[in-house]
């Protein structure tokens, strides 16, 4: 029969919801020895945000389309072979984080297309093999994390989604010509440029920041051998200090 879990009883549940930090109401019961998904909580289906990370489930019912008001729903961590096609009735869903189970491409429900609200999908630390090209009509996506799965390639309907501004596709085992096409294109859309006036710069920085310049000035002056292009591979802009410090994708 499987590991016993911990039974979660009503007056568990009550008593884990929290307030959010907007406000809304917080269901959180990660962490709790869960096996299989408490039943009791289908009462407190008012709730904003689903917390049932670090637990052990392998399955979430279909009647997880109960919780209509639901825009957080963390399943990190757990032992999920599979996704309900319900998922997609929750259409208020703004944050999705299924990282770190046992999800496969077939697995995977087309219904998560229908999550049009959807700004943050975690797919990491899975075994997914290909993503489907329909996760391309989640038009509203900023983050999707695809890091740690089997993938060769990534669709380019989800490449172009108009408003991403995160892919994570790190340890896959793409062929070296995808991966150079997929670096130079989180270069081009992904990256960020921060400016900074020289005001703000620290004695030191902005004295290598001069000094550099001085030499490209130089090199601009001077006719390149047409056998030789110039390398500035030593060139130092306040952008490679602000670069260091990007958020990382949290487990």
């Amino acid at each position: 029969k499987g590991q016993k879990g911990k039974k979660i009883t009503l007056k568990i549940a009550k008593n884990s919801i929290r307030v959010a930090f907007d406000g809304g109401l917080r269901l959180d019961l990660s962490k709790m020895g869960i096996t299989t998904f408490p039943k009791c909580i289908l009462k407190l289906t008012d709730v904003d945000e689903l917390d049932l990370s670090r637990n052990m489930l392998k399955k979430i019912p279909s009647s997880i389309e109960n919780f209509q008001k639901l825009r957080w729903l963390d399943l990190h961590s757990n032992q999920l072979e599979e996704l309900p096609k319900s998922i997609g009735k929750l259409q208020n869903l703004f944050y999705l984080n299924i990282c770190n189970n046992k999800l496969t491409t077939k697995n995977l429900p087309e219904e998560l297309n229908l999550l049009k609200n959807l700004h943050i999908l975690n797919l990491g630390l899975n075994c997914l093999e290909s993503i489907p090209t329909s996760l391309g009509a989640l038009k509203e996506l900023r983050e999707i994390g695809l890091f740690d799965n089997a993938l060769t390639t990534i669709p380019n309907s989800v490449k172009k989604l108009p408003k991403l501004k995160k892919l994570n596709t790190e340890r896959n085992p793409f062929p070296d010509s995808t991966k150079q096409e997929e670096q130079t294109d989180s270069i081009k859309r992904i990256e960020t440029l921060y400016l900074a006036e020289e005001k703000d710069l620290c004695y030191s920085c902005l004295k290598k920041c001069q000094d550099e310049r001085d030499k490209l000035k130089k090199l601009n002056n001077m006719t390149p051998s047409p056998s030789k292009k110039p390398s500035f591979s030593l060139l130092l802009t306040p952008n490679s200090v602000a670069m260091d410090n990007q958020e990382e994708w949290r487990l």
